[in-house]
């Protein structure tokens, strides 16, 4: 290939031919890219990915394969964080993820690690927005309009209501449930639901343990470490060291310990 050539692969690819397709972008084969679409030089595009008509893909963004991508989207787009001034930060999209229309996804900046990274599998609808610095895992659901601000780390598997936002370094747990219109300002610990503004804990996510295939033995030992944590009236430390005297040796309940322990803005009550 001379130096002056694209670098685009060019077999089984659909690109529009209103489409912008910067020289350098990489993208992989059986790649669809829609009308008026633009991707910019240091994009790459993985295998079998759709790129809706109108979105914008930019930065140092790295999207695997089987993603689909609808119009508006605007992916791999600057910080909005007044300290960023243009350094080279990344975006890194895992497969099978479906990003509906409009939604935002920033890269990352110097002083949260330089990258944002969302998992696999995963759903954000229309105008959802994940923000610089944003650690997305697996099978994640973010409804319409809900946001994640800058730094917020989301484990697998959770459901994020409509309308619903998550400040700025806050972690979700794995399997926890966040209501619609719910203001998250503390940490959420794995497997429970909150909703409101002040966010407030209404109990174990029963729906979600089944429907992820925990055992009923498993969800037996989360209802007794959450009643524990909840309705003990024990301070965090006391809760932490009864679960590890009663409950010893399950893995959802040392993955429980260990996500309140290590939570640095205290969690949701």
């Amino acid at each position: 290939m001379k130096p002056q050539e694209s670098k685009v692969i060019s077999f089984n690819r659909k690109i529009h031919e209103t489409a912008i397709v910067h020289s350098g972008a990489k993208i992989g084969p059986n790649v669809e890219i829609g009308p008026y679409a633009i991707v910019g030089e240091n994009v790459e595009i993985g295998d079998g990915t759709v790129v809706g008509p109108h979105a914008v893909l930019d930065g140092w963004t790295v999207i695997g394969k089987n993603n689909k991508i609808y119009a508006g989207a605007a992916i791999g787009a600057d910080p909005q964080d007044l300290k960023f001034q243009g350094e080279k930060s990344y975006l890194f999209i895992g497969d099978y993820n479906i990003i509906r229309e409009y939604a935002t996804i920033s890269r990352g900046t110097e002083g949260g690690g330089g990258e944002t990274r969302i998992g696999n599998n995963n759903l954000f609808m229309a105008y959802t927005h994940v923000a610089h610095d944003c650690q997305v895992g697996n099978h994640v659901i973010m409804s319409n309009s809900s946001a994640l601000a800058g730094h917020v780390t989301v484990e697998d598997r959770v459901v994020i209501g409509g309308l619903a936002g998550v400040h700025q370094f806050c972690k979700v747990g794995r399997m926890a449930m966040i209501g619609a219109h719910t203001v998250i300002v503390k940490d959420v610990p794995p497997y429970v639901i909150v909703d409101g503004n002040p966010a407030k804990v209404f109990g174990i996510n029963i729906v979600g343990l089944r429907r992820n295939g925990v055992t009923p033995e498993a969800r037996a030992e989360i209802k007794k470490g959450y009643k524990i944590l909840y309705r003990s009236n024990l301070n965090v430390t006391q809760a932490i060291e009864q679960m590890e005297q009663e409950l010893p040796g399950i893995a959802e309940i040392d993955h429980f310990i260990r996500f309140i322990r290590s939570a640095e803005r205290g969690i949701c009550r």
